[in-house]
């Protein structure tokens, strides 16, 4: 296949703009799916995926095309996922293509994450598509979310196409666009190779199977090959096309999107980004992808001890296919080994967990998710903070510094109101306001993102009727009166429960959480006091009670003082029982407290 036949492209829309359903649209027009296997959200592999209705994962996929001129193309097109939580899926996608199709609902119209990933394309230089899609539906504004793209983008009404995923509208004219509008990869196949990995798989019979972009050169099957960053020298023992399956080739050159199969059975011998280069003509390493900047912080650990290995084994099988997880061995005095783990933010670290149960079988306990800060001490020292119990005593730190964001959030116009209430209660400040419509308004806010991990998202959601569309990106560390709030049971801190709240909010947070732990640790034979501390300060407590055995039972009339005797013995013992009996919090108890917000 010629080079200038070949045609890379992603589709980019915000959730629920039914990325999915057009893409299947384009497959059944090609005929890269028969009818036979084709089911809805072809291209997502995963059951939470097909759960959720939403895409986690890119998913590449090669077509061919009859273009109306008589000459075959090959596209190769990655259906990216909608959610802010996995923007990192969508930047590397969009490293790996010279056009984009930017899907916008004609009923909803132009919504948060719609801009975020437009401007990651525009960044990358990439021809941008237009389409309005569900335009069959009777709620379709057509006109007025045409003229949202129009002021969006810059471009005329007629490079519009109204398009439909469910009943296939607009597919012929889409992929005629594709051809006309986005160009031809630019390598050259004469020059020494150079692809860049932009996703990876582990399969436990062939091993690492590495996805590349080939931007300059030509690779063949059984070429000596190497991985630039880790300086690791393979074979190539199988190369090819994502076709609904892998498809094996004898070579793959310049522009061509692949798989390459070397027999890796170390996980961490792949990094995406990475370049691939033969051995015997060694290119330059290809510009990579940034680092990605994990946004929420939380232990993740085994419910077993000795399954510390099984899940190290599996964070970094499951590292391979979601590039945006990092990890690092930690430990806790309540739960023993385990790692500390950064998400992008809450739906991310639950899919991480949901995908730990499901596809390696491990169940495990997560600790508070909390956010990285920067604490100055009386000396000077300035330490990052990834975990409530590194954070120094009260009267070693002068200052502490905490994570803002800038927060955008487009909705109706009736819900700014309750939307600004929840902002400011949020300890937000507002930037900016305005009308892109008459009836739709964007919302600038500054906001710490320890206030967005927990309940936002889902809060601006009821508020808003699921109107509201959120999108953020990282601003600054700014200095704020953050303190450590501990659990103690008898005393003893339980260092899994700590949490780095701000001071105005600590003494209702810390009650909510003492009044939760009544209702589910377990009565002993002694008296359990629990109390949540600032520092030697108590700030709340609430207290369980003792079992109280019966005594006395044995007691059948007679004088008052053997009953008394008998009470007074069983007070010491309990006394003495509280002394040395220590609480042991249940793993269920862990998993409810974890979920009070």
């Amino acid at each position: 296949m010629k080079q200038e036949n070949i045609r890379n492209f992603c589709v980019i829309a915000h959730i629920d703009h039914g990325k999915s359903t057009l893409s299947d649209r384009l497959l059944e027009f090609t005929k890269t799916i028969s009818e036979r296997d084709m089911q809805d959200q072809a291209l997502d592999d995963m059951d939470l995926e097909r759960e959720r209705g939403i895409t986690i994962k890119s998913h590449a996929i090669q077509m061919n095309y009859l273009h109306t001129n008589g000459e075959t193309y090959i596209f190769n097109m990655i259906d990216t996922p909608g959610h802010v939580d996995f923007s990192y899926e969508v930047s590397r996608s969009i490293a790996a293509c010279e056009g984009a199709l930017l899907l916008v609902d004609a009923s909803q119209g132009i919504q948060a994450q719609t801009i975020s990933n437009l401007y990651l394309a525009i960044e990358n230089d990439l021809d941008i598509i237009p389409i309005l899609n569900k335009v069959d539906m009777e709620s379709a504004m057509i006109e007025e979310v045409s003229d949202q793209i129009i002021d969006l983008i810059g471009c005329d009404r007629s490079e519009i196409i109204l398009a439909s995923g469910k009943t296939g509208i607009g597919v012929p004219e889409i992929l005629a666009a594709v051809v006309d509008r986005i160009p031809a990869p630019k390598g050259d196949k004469d020059a020494p190779l150079q692809a860049m990995i932009f996703d990876s798989v582990f399969n436990s019979f062939r091993g690492v199977i590495a996805y590349f972009k080939i931007i300059n050169g030509t690779i063949k099957k059984n070429d000596k090959v190497k991985f630039i960053n880790t300086e690791a020298v393979y074979e190539a023992n199988e190369i090819g096309v994502l076709k609904m399956t892998l498809l094996p080739q004898q070579e793959l050159s310049a522009g061509n999107v692949g798989y390459i199969i070397t027999g890796i059975k170390e996980s961490k011998e792949v990094k995406v980004g990475d370049t691939i280069t033969l051995l015997n003509n060694p290119a330059e390493p290809a510009k990579g992808f940034e680092d990605v900047k994990p946004m929420v912080f939380a232990g993740i650990f085994p419910i077993e001890n000795d399954d510390f290995e099984k899940l190290r084994d599996s964070l970094e099988k499951l590292q391979l296919n979601d590039a945006s997880l990092v990890f690092e061995p930690e430990t806790s005095i309540a739960l023993g080994f385990g790692f500390r783990c950064g998400f992008l933010g809450m739906l991310h670290l639950e899919i991480v967990q949901e995908r730990l149960s499901r596809e390696f079988d491990m169940d495990v306990i997560t600790t508070v998710p909390n956010v990285s800060y920067f604490a100055y001490t009386t000396k000077g020292v300035k330490l990052l903070i990834n975990t409530p119990s590194d954070l120094p005593e009260p009267t070693q730190i002068s200052s502490v510094e905490e994570p803002f964001i800038r927060a955008q959030i487009i909705t109706k116009s009736e819900y700014v109101g309750p939307i600004m209430t929840l902002c400011m209660d949020k300890r937000g400040i507002m930037t900016h306001q305005s009308y892109l419509t008459q009836d739709r308004v964007e919302l600038t806010f500054e906001l710490p993102l320890a206030e967005i991990v927990f309940d936002f998202y889902d809060r601006l959601k009821s508020i808003s009727r699921g109107y509201a569309s959120f999108d953020y990106a990282p601003l600054d560390y700014r200095a704020s009166d953050l303190v450590r709030l501990d659990i103690k049971l008898n005393g003893e801190p339980v260092d899994a429960l700590s949490a780095l709240v701000h001071r105005s909010k600590a003494e209702s947070f810390g009650r909510k959480i003492c009044i939760r732990l009544k209702e589910l640790l377990p009565r002993q034979q002694f008296l359990i006091a629990i109390q949540a501390a600032i520092g030697a300060k108590i700030i709340a407590r609430e207290t369980i009670s003792a079992l109280r055995k019966d005594v006395t039972a044995k007691c059948y009339g007679g004088d008052i003082t053997r009953k008394r005797k008998l009470l007074e013995k069983q007070k010491e013992g309990k006394k003495k029982m509280r002394q040395i009996g220590s609480v042991e919090v249940p793993q269920k108890a862990f998993l409810d407290v974890l979920k009070l917000n």
